[in-house]
């Protein structure tokens, strides 16, 4: 049985549909990466395991009070994310 977490499919589509606004934003894979883990952080999980929940859920995550909140988190992973990239830096060494 399989486990996803569909806040991540949602936080992916904003990260796609706001990122045109913000054109100086870099976008590698890093930090296209960090501004993702950045949203999914902040957010409660929805985790689903089959088909039934997966609608179930998906309906919950298109209402408006969800999107905006994805969307809020989205924006501010690109503000944060972008003052302070962390894409070329070595990972620590422990």
């Amino acid at each position: 049985m399989m486990i996803r977490n569909m806040v991540e499919q949602h936080v992916t589509q904003a990260y796609d549909q706001l990122g045109p606004n913000f054109p100086d934003f870099c976008g590698c894979d890093t930090c296209r990466t960090n501004v993702m883990v950045y949203a999914l952080n902040r957010l409660p999980p929805r985790y689903v395991s089959g088909h039934e929940g997966t609608v179930v859920t998906e309906v919950s995550l298109e209402k408006e009070q969800w999107r905006a909140q994805i969307e809020v988190m989205v924006l501010d992973g690109f503000r944060k994310i972008g003052m302070a990239p962390r894409h070329g830096v070595a990972p620590a060494v422990k």
